[in-house]
């Protein structure tokens, strides 16, 4: 079962920790703001991938990640270089992919690499990462409560089975 580094209770000592990964300082500070004016959310950001990988013992519950990366320093990580560092190290944190770029093929190729979903750069970008942390969200509640049921159906097999003596 897929496990999600999601908090149990949202509130304002355990907020939504989101790593921003982006080159460009601009969008960066914006994505930041966004996040800061909602309490239920703790944002850290980061300039270059390999930075953000440095970083990764902050236990962040998501991540932000820009497809390039390397648009200011070449010799930098791009963002699928940074996404599978970030897989080997903890397949279990979700990251989503920003692009300014509305291809199909850059989309599919960030899903190969296992991001969680994938976001064009626009006016609704928002909007978006608001969606799909709530997916997020319900997806480990739903994954809590089937490990749950799963644990209970078990427990009372094993006694029943126990009872009949099998």
């Amino acid at each position: 079962m897929r496990e999600l580094n999601i908090p149990k209770e949202m509130d304002r000592k355990n907020r939504i920790k989101i790593f921003v990964v982006d080159d460009d300082a601009i969008y960066l500070r914006l994505v930041e703001i966004e996040f800061l004016e909602r309490s239920d959310f703790k944002v850290e950001t980061f300039a270059t991938g390999e930075i953000c990988i440095e970083n990764l013992s902050h236990e962040p519950d998501l991540i932000i990640l820009d497809y390039h990366l390397d648009e200011v320093d070449k010799s930098a990580m791009n963002g699928i270089q940074t996404l599978d560092k970030i897989k080997e190290i903890n397949p279990f944190i979700p990251v989503v992919m920003l692009s300014a770029q509305d291809s199909i093929e850059v989309a599919i190729n960030c899903m190969h690499h296992k991001a969680f979903d994938y976001i064009v750069k626009s006016e609704t970008s928002f909007l978006r990462l608001y969606k799909v942390i709530d997916t997020i969200l319900d997806t480990h509640k739903m994954e809590e409560s089937l490990e749950w049921y799963m644990e209970r159906m078990s427990s009372r097999f094993n006694q029943s089975y126990l009872k009949r003596g099998l």
